[in-house]
């Protein structure tokens, strides 16, 4: 089983921004030393919920601050950036940290960020499978050009190539966020493994697996392939640590409320479409039901659970709950020396 930590760089109520980035990289300098296998960091734009704009630049600051750690974006968001722009940032950071970069790419949200970046609404709607491809292109093959709907350019070299890398994987590991039967087929289809949201529980985690395997068999995937693939689904959830089950609670409750209102309620759709907001009390209660919050032993038994119902062995856990800097530090070292050793 391999544990990581998820990285939003949330901004907490009464925090600056440049605390929560500080607090982003602190969190994936402890998980190395703590002996997590990986971080995942989140990508925003313009909004409180999470201040880092740029997965792969943030990426690339802890992998040179890391030496085993495995990096990864969670997600960098496909319909706000060029494709090739993506391909070449991840081949470069694959190539120079010595295969220890994960790209995980998603559609994001109609959120008012298409129009600044000038992708427009159907980037969202419509585009994702084809920046997808153009980026699988880029990681794969010597030379590409491209004739599509939204990308049509003349062939040209791929520099630098993910292959270049001595010794070690092709290309960069991609991941797909999924939160439909849509991507979950795309996915499959392409041969990716998923990203699944802290949203949601063991049950919805567990179709959407199976939903993967049945839409990889159709198309054309031998047994091998899927179980090799599939051994690399991520589940993201929320990690909380305490002596009593009810302090890990209260940590959260106390905290994400805020943090959720402030940072939700910032996002603007680009077309004004309504949006229907969670509860944040509510939603934070899910979550400590859905997740590793609790004692050592509950949260053990908890991932371990979550894996036999899912199949999925790989987790991203926000660890950073409580906003403060201090509690996340001993959150992800109690996960580290109290949590993993059971999972052995």
């Amino acid at each position: 089983m391999r544990v990581g930590t998820f990285v939003l760089a949330a901004q907490f109520p009464g925090q600056g921004q440049g605390e929560a980035l500080h607090r982003a990289v602190r969190t994936a300098e402890v998980a190395e030393e703590a002996g997590l296998d990986s971080v995942w960091l989140a990508e925003h734009h313009f909004v409180p919920y999470g201040v880092c704009p740029s997965a792969v630049t943030l990426a690339a600051l802890l992998l040179g601050r890391t030496r085993r750690l495995r990096v990864g974006t969670a997600v960098s968001v496909l319909p706000t950036v060029h494709p090739v722009a993506l391909g070449e940032q991840a081949a470069l950071l694959h190539l120079t940290s010595g295969g220890r970069f994960t790209l995980g790419v998603g559609r994001g949200g109609p959120w008012v960020d298409l129009e600044v970046f000038g992708a427009g609404l159907d980037a969202y709607e419509q585009g994702f499978p084809e920046s997808l491809d153009l980026l699988l292109r880029w990681l794969t093959e010597p030379r590409v050009a491209a004739q599509g709907e939204r990308f049509a350019f003349r062939e040209v070299a791929v520099v630098p190539r993910p292959g270049e890398l001595i010794g070690g994987e092709a290309a960069p590991e991609v991941v797909v966020a999924c939160t439909s039967p849509k991507s979950v087929r795309l996915a499959a289809e392409r041969g990716l493994p998923m990203l699944l949201g802290m949203h949601c529980g063991d049950e919805e985690k567990a179709e959407m697996v199976a939903a993967w395997r049945r839409c990889a068999r159709e198309a054309g995937r031998t047994p091998d392939e899927i179980a090799r693939i599939g051994a690399g689904h991520v589940s993201a959830g929320v990690a909380q640590l305490a002596d009593r089950r009810a302090d890990a609670a209260e940590a959260l409750v106390k905290a994400m409320p805020g943090w959720l209102k402030q940072g939700l309620d910032a996002h603007v759709t680009v077309d004004g479409r309504h949006r229907s907001m969670r509860d944040p009390v509510a939603y934070t209660e899910l979550l400590c039901g859905l997740h590793p919050v609790g004692t050592p032993r509950l949260a053990a038994d908890r991932l371990a659970a979550t894996s036999e119902r899912t199949g999925i062995t790989r987790f991203a856990l926000l660890a950073e709950g409580s906003g403060d800097l201090a509690a996340t530090e001993e959150n992800v070292r109690r996960l580290g020396a109290e949590v993993l050793p059971m999972l052995v």
